[in-house]
């Protein structure tokens, strides 16, 4: 997976986008669409109204939306959470991207969303092609290890087999899994969402929205393994 990208997530302009000035004003504005979306609007029409309220760019629209949601949702993901530490020897089903980039961003330095859902969320992207970085070693170690600690018997990973060299992160994974002892199975398929949501046996990781809304129950290690961090690039739009 050779690539000039040495980190994941992490923007020069950052610094000034979600600055100290900006933070009540990204806050106000999650604030604003998550009431918009719980009154039934659509969340283009509620992204753009509330964009240009605020004079957002592009990046910053990109960050109200992900952490945003409305009401309903908000209550809907919370009733259906299992609390870490009550996940005993539960089976667990992983949104794999989803989960590893929000933990290479942390560990490069990317910008983390604490989000109104009580998730944390990235705005990094990998636009159809997985390019390794030197934090994606120390974040699967940093999962696995985690897991262990949970004592966890049985994770399913699914990784989205159209994103290019998913075969050689899997490959990468196993070598990972069988140096370090993680009880882990990785396999790749086309929808790892649609597929998550059918394993109602086993307990969902994601962050993503609709997996939350439509799997009978999750657990938010992405927050927990974040929480260990001693420095992450945070930024905290829970209160709103």
């Amino acid at each position: 997976m050779p690539s000039k990208q040495k980190h994941r997530g992490a923007h020069s302009n950052d610094v000034i986008l979600f600055g100290p000035k900006w933070v009540p004003v990204l806050r106000q504005a999650v604030g604003d669409m998550s009431w918009l979306l719980s009154k039934g609007y659509s969340s283009n029409s509620s992204l753009e109204l509330v964009g240009n309220r605020y004079r957002l760019n592009k990046r910053q629209r990109h960050a109200v939306w992900r952490g945003c949601c409305s009401d309903q949702a908000m209550n809907g993901r919370k009733e259906k959470e299992i609390k870490l530490e009550k996940i005993g020897e539960k089976p667990l089903v992983i949104d794999g991207y989803n989960l590893l980039i929000t933990v290479e961003a942390a560990l490069g330095g990317g910008l983390i969303l604490y989000c109104r859902d009580g998730t944390v969320r990235d705005i990094a992207s990998i636009h159809g092609t997985y390019r390794r970085v030197e934090e994606t070693m120390p974040a699967l170690t940093l999962i696995g290890d985690s897991l262990n600690k949970l004592s966890t018997k049985e994770v399913q990973w699914f990784l989205d087999k159209p994103v290019s060299n998913s075969g050689r992160l899997k490959t990468l994974m196993g070598e990972l899994a069988g140096k370090n002892k993680y009880s882990w199975n990785i396999d790749l398929v086309n929808n790892p969402d649609k597929v998550i949501v059918e394993w109602e046996d086993h307990l969902a990781i994601s962050s993503d929205g609709w997996v939350l809304d439509s799997v009978k129950h999750w657990t938010n290690l992405h927050k927990y393994i974040l929480n260990t961090l001693p420095e992450i690039n945070k930024l905290d739009l829970q209160h709103t």
